[in-house]
Order: structure tokens, then C-alpha cells, then sequence
């Protein structure tokens, strides 16, 4: 509306003028060279009006002359930065779907049309070589990246990633920490730093590591506080070996504290205690950590800190445990080993008993040795002693140290995986191969169960009547 309005203002002045120089008509004569021209003042007006408009389209069309070479050239580079970069695409898409070929054909494609300005580029010609398996000509293109500050990184991310898989953790090390001061805010790189440091022993640059990935909230503040630990035991270990008491005792103090139920780092503990004299600190921290997490392998140390080599001293010892975490199998567990030890067959029996079907939880492959050792020693009885061993082949299996990536199952916990690295992954359960293995629960008479195709041993009359 408004330019309606300044379109009509302006006509109305040009109106108005026309009209002035009608009502105020002049002559103009000029003089130039012998001639002489004559002429009213607004036909001298629209002479010159109309040289200006003449003079400003040539200049126009003088200007538009001298861009068009400009503009096609620009155009055709557009045109070939539209195919370079749908080429690169289409790259992208092969170097996903796997095909080497179809990668590689883009990726030259790309390059040639980009005049090799784009970064993304060299990055998909490494995708393709790689996926064409010449890892040669992916390290030059990523060694390449390098040079360009909009690629460095992507060239570090790469060259270390042909590093860890060629197992040169070395190299590996040194290019996590270039990549990690390159972007320390990235999970992946920083996770990286953290498994090279740690599967190195770099325990103390792995503690830093891990410091500062939860200081930039990459890491959860739990799992911050588990992997302290365990690098803390780690550290308690090494202090050991170099024979630094207490800079192990430190070290195992704060592992216990950060992670109550990493079992390795308070087995070691009780045993520091013990070792130092601290038999009441030992007996503590193993009968609290007994009430929560119960464990096979807190039994030894805290005998030990109990003072209870063998015999009865180790059945009193364990009553005591027990009575803490009186219902857990492992509690009846531990009473039936102590029991073994000082031939207490009954004691033995009614613990193995309760710990195979209180609750009704299935006797595992270890109870089942345990009765067989019961039924050998006891009554000299071979013959349920190996139908208990039998028993044990196919009962559930024992609990292990199970990884929890791979499934890979041990019997010592260690920081990583021997299988495939991970760190901190092992758990204590059953392993995943027995854990659908079930088997018949203890008998409350004592006797094993049946074996397959056999009678129930000493199976006892059936005292219903008989139909007539």
C-alpha cells in the first residue's frame, strides 16, 4: 500500500513539473563550433533525460558483459561441487553397505571433482581403502588429514583405530593422548585413553583419566567411584610388590571404601590387617562385608584373622560368621567345609543339606563333591560317593568370575578380561554354559537323587494297599 501511495506522490510531482514549464515556456540557444542550436527549455530537459537513461543502459549492459564470465565459471563450479559432493554421499552410503567397489569408485570420483579441497574426501577415500583391506593406503590418506586442522582429528581417530587393531598399544597410547588433547570432551576418545592407560599398568594416568572424564560428566559418578577402586587395588598391589605395607594398606582402604563389595581388594585387606596384627579390623571388615556380600573367598582370610588354623577352631569360627547372614547358602556352606575338616559328618550333612534345598535352591556341582567326600569319609560308602560325583557332572555349575562382554569365566578376578580386555567386567554368578543346567534337590533323607535309568537307591517300601 505504501509504495501505491509514493508511486502516486511521485507521479503527481512529475505531473506538476510538466505542467510548471507548459505555464513557463524559454527559449535555450546553444553555440558550439559554428553551429547554433535553438530550442525550448523542456524539450532541452527531455534531451537530456534521455542521454542519462541511455548513458546508464550501456553502462548496464558494459558491467553485465564483463560478469558473465565470471558467473558461468561460477556456475560451473557450483555444478561440479554438487556432483563432487552427492559422489561423496553416495560414497558414505557404499563405505555403510560394505561395498568396497562402489566405495572406492566414489571416492575418486569425489576427489577429482572436489579438486581434493574437501576434507570429507580423504576421509572417505580411508574409509574405502580400508574397507578394500589396505590398511597401507588408509594410514597415508589418514597421515594426510593430519596436516589439515579441519581433519586432524578425524586422522588421529583413524590412525588409532588402525593401531589398537593391529595390537601396537604403544602407538596406540601416544595418538589417544594427541586425539584426547584435540577434543577432551569426546566419550569415545577419552574411554580409549582409559582402556590403553589401564591395560598398560598406567594405573596413576588412568586414575587422572578417569578424574577428569567425570569432572566433564563423561562417566557417572558410580561408575567413577568403581573404576577409583579398582585402580586403587591395582595401586595396593604394585605398593605390595615394591614392599610399601603401608602404601598398600592406604591403597586397599580406599578401595574398600569407594567399592564395599569388591571382593578381591577386601580379601587382601583382611589379610593386610591380619599380617599388621589388626586381627579385631580384619574380623570386622570380614564379617560386615560376610553381611552383605557373602563370598567364598572371604572364608581363608578370615580364619586366618580368627586364628583358627584347622579343626574345631575353624567350625567355632565359622558359627560366628554364619549367625551374621544365618539364611544365605554360602553360610551354610562355609559351616559344612569347617565341619569336613573336623570330621563333624552329622554337622557336615545338615549343612550341605539346607544349603542344597533351603529355599529351594538346587545342590551346585561344588555341594555335590562336597557330599561325596562326606559319603567316602563318613561311611566308606564308594559307591554314593562316585554316584555323587556323577551327580556333579551334570548339577549347576559353580559360580566363577564371569565377564560380563565376552562370558569368559575364570576362578581369580584380574582388572581386565584375559579375553577380551575389558576392564572391571567380571562378576561373580554362574557361567552362562551351566546356567540352564538344573538338577533334583537333596533328598531331605540324605540320599543323592536317582541317576537316570536307575532305581532310587534304598528306596523305601511303598506302604499304600493293594487294589484287589
Amino acid at each position: 500500500m505504501w509504495r501505491w501511495i509514493f508511486f502516486l506522490i511521485g507521479l503527481c510531482l512529475v505531473v506538476a513539473g510538466v505542467v510548471w514549464f507548459v505555464q513557463h515556456p524559454g527559449d535555450v540557444t546553444l553555440q558550439w563550433q559554428g553551429w547554433r542550436l535553438d530550442t525550448s527549455v523542456g524539450v532541452m530537459i527531455a534531451i537530456v533525460l534521455l542521454f542519462a537513461v541511455a548513458t546508464a543502459l550501456v553502462y548496464r549492459f558494459w558491467r553485465f558483459l564483463r560478469a558473465v564470465p565470471g558467473e558461468i565459471g561460477a556456475a560451473m563450479k557450483e555444478r561440479r561441487q554438487r556432483k563432487g559432493y552427492t559422489a561423496l554421499s553416495g560414497g558414505m552410503v557404499a563405505v555403510a553397505a560394505g561395498d568396497a567397489g562402489e566405495a572406492r569408485r566414489q571416492a575418486r570420483r569425489a576427489e577429482a571433482l572436489l579438486s581434493g579441497s574437501a576434507p570429507l574426501t580423504r576421509l572417505l577415500s580411508a574409509q574405502s581403502a580400508q574397507l578394500d583391506g589396505d590398511e597401507k593406503a588408509a594410514e597415508k590418506f589418514f597421515t594426510e588429514m593430519l596436516d589439515d586442522p579441519d581433519t586432524r582429528f578425524l586422522g588421529l581417530r583413524g590412525l588409532l583405530t588402525q593401531a589398537v587393531k593391529a595390537g601396537d598399544k604403544t602407538r596406540a597410547l601416544e595418538l589417544a593422548q594427541s586425539a584426547y588433547r584435540l577434543q577432551p570432551k569426546s566419550e569415545w576418545v577419552a574411554a580409549t585413553l582409559f582402556d590403553l592407560q589401564s591395560g598398560s599398568g598406567a594405573w596413576r594416568n588412568a586414575l587422572d583419566t578417569n578424574d577428569d572424564m567425570a569432572r566433564k560428566r563423561l562417566l557417572d559418578k558410580p561408575d567413577a567411584e568403581r573404576r577409583r577402586a579398582v585402580i586403587a587395588f591395582e595401586l595396593a598391589r604394585e605398593a605390595e610388590a615394591a614392599g610399601d605395607g603401608a602404601g598398600a594398606l592406604k591403597q586397599l582402604k580406599t578401595a574398600c571404601d569407594l567399592a564395599p563389595d569388591l571382593i578381591p581388594a577386601v580379601t587382601a585387606l583382611v589379610r593386610r590387617f591380619t599380617s599388621d596384627g589388626q586381627h579385631r579390623k580384619a574380623v570386622a571388615l570380614g564379617e560386615k562385608t560376610w553381611s552383605k556380600t557373602p563370598h567364598p573367598d572371604l572364608l581363608d582370610p578370615y580364619w586366618e584373622a580368627r586364628k583358627a588354623p584347622d579343626g574345631i577352631s575353624r567350625v567355632k569360627a565359622s558359627e560366628k560368621l554364619a549367625q551374621i547372614n544365618a539364611d544365605h547358602r554360602e553360610s551354610h556352606i562355609a559351616l559344612a567345609r569347617a565341619s569336613l575338616g573336623a570330621e563333624l559328618w552329622g554337622e557336615a550333612r545338615k549343612h550341605l543339606l539346607a544349603a542344597g534345598a533351603g529355599g529351594g535352591l538346587e545342590p551346585q556341582a561344588r555341594i555335590c563333591r562336597m557330599m561325596a567326600e562326606l559319603e567316602e569319609r563318613e561311611n566308606g560308602d564308594l559307591t554314593k560317593a562316585r554316584e555323587w560325583l556323577v551327580r556333579a557332572g551334570s548339577a549347576p555349575g559353580d559360580e566363577k568370575w564371569v565377564c560380563s562382554d565376552c562370558g569368559n569365566a575364570v576362578d581369580v578376578w584380574t582388572a581386565h578380561c584375559g579375553n577380551c580386555n575389558a576392564f572391571d567386567s567380571y562378576a561373580w554368578r554362574t557361567p552362562p554354559h551351566f546356567s540352564g543346567l538344573s538338577a533334583p534337590a537333596l533328598a531331605d533323607t540324605g540320599q543323592p537323587p536317582a541317576l537316570p535309568g536307575t532305581a532310587a537307591p534304598d528306596a523305601p517300601a511303598s506302604t499304600s494297599p493293594a487294589k484287589t
